[in-house]
């Protein structure tokens, strides 16, 4: 009798071996899910790709226009929509940052982009970027931010020259174009399809204090 006892119990791992090879094992819990569910990432992990569009490419900074436009200050630098630009006397010249910010900004808000200029247009001072707080990229001119100003409602005014007690000021005269009239004249025939008469040379060109 006890040999017979022995000898079922030697065959019982055989047994088992014999059934886990026909897979009728209870299977692990998660194990058939094998190395997809060690790869699955939890809700809210992932992050944003800095990339425009998911294309792959890194986000490029959008170009903006500068042209030269006639106002009551004479010739001055403007964006592709003719508001006048300006810049800060606080700001310091080739410093590489803004001192405007906060409620300033929103009286003075920033030329956002890549400066180029108008076809036809040259321009004194030499076109650059600085990257503001939250990497917005602002347009500067001979080392200076520029900015638009909120108080000027349409294309031509130039109503913050001199604001704040002198601190701001367009930009105009020999820093701005080895020829004013010339430049405004390519840049008002080229943003409207040369039908668009050549603004009159009488207009005082006087340049900003300080630049």
């Amino acid at each position: 009798m006890r040999k017979s006892k022995l000898a079922l119990a030697a065959l019982l791992p055989i047994a088992v071996i014999g059934l886990a090879g026909c897979g009728t094992t209870a299977p692990v819990a998660g194990a058939a899910y094998g190395a997809a569910a060690a790869a699955t990432t939890a809700p809210g992990s992932m992050s944003a790709s800095p990339t425009a569009s998911g294309s792959g490419a890194p986000m490029v900074p959008a170009k903006v226009v500068l042209t030269v436009q006639q106002t009551k200050a004479g010739y001055v630098l403007a964006n592709g929509t003719g508001r006048t630009v300006y810049w800060f006397g606080h700001d310091a010249k080739g410093g590489g940052k803004s001192t405007c910010t906060g409620p300033c900004a929103s009286s003075w808000p920033p030329v956002k982009g890549t400066p180029v200029a108008a076809a036809g247009v040259k321009l004194t001072g030499a076109l650059g970027t600085i990257t503001r707080p939250g990497g917005v990229v602002q347009a500067t001119y001979n080392g200076y931010p520029l900015y638009t100003y909120a108080g000027d409602t349409s294309p031509g005014m130039a109503t913050g020259n001199g604001a704040g007690g002198g601190v701001w000021h367009v930009i105009t005269g020999a820093l701005l174009s080895p020829s004013p009239a010339s430049a405004a004249a390519a840049s008002a025939h080229d943003m409207h399809g040369g039908t668009a008469p050549a603004p009159s040379s009488s207009a005082t060109a006087a340049r900003a204090p300080g630049y």
